[in-house]
């Protein structure tokens, strides 16, 4: 699976599984993929009519299925749950 795909905006990029449920392997939670983009960081910059994201490795961002917390995990991680 490739870990992230062309910038789609915002610092985001594609990925083939966003908006999908996905089994995290590095935590064996299971969770829905909403970006694939960096972590905030001290380089982020939000001044009301521009952003300027992250400027780390992309990381994707999990929640659980039916809402709670976020989680991160590293892209390579993120495989597709089947049904």
């Amino acid at each position: 699976m490739r870990a992230a795909g062309r910038e789609i905006g915002l610092g985001h990029r594609d990925h083939p599984l966003l908006g999908r449920t996905v089994l995290d392997t590095a935590t064996g939670r299971t969770g829905v993929l909403r970006a694939v983009c960096p972590e905030p960081d001290g380089t982020a910059v939000y001044t009301g009519s521009a952003f300027r994201p992250g400027s780390g490795p992309p990381v994707a961002w999990l929640a659980p299925v039916g809402g709670g917390v976020e989680w991160t995990t590293e892209p390579e991680a993120i495989r597709e749950v089947a049904g």
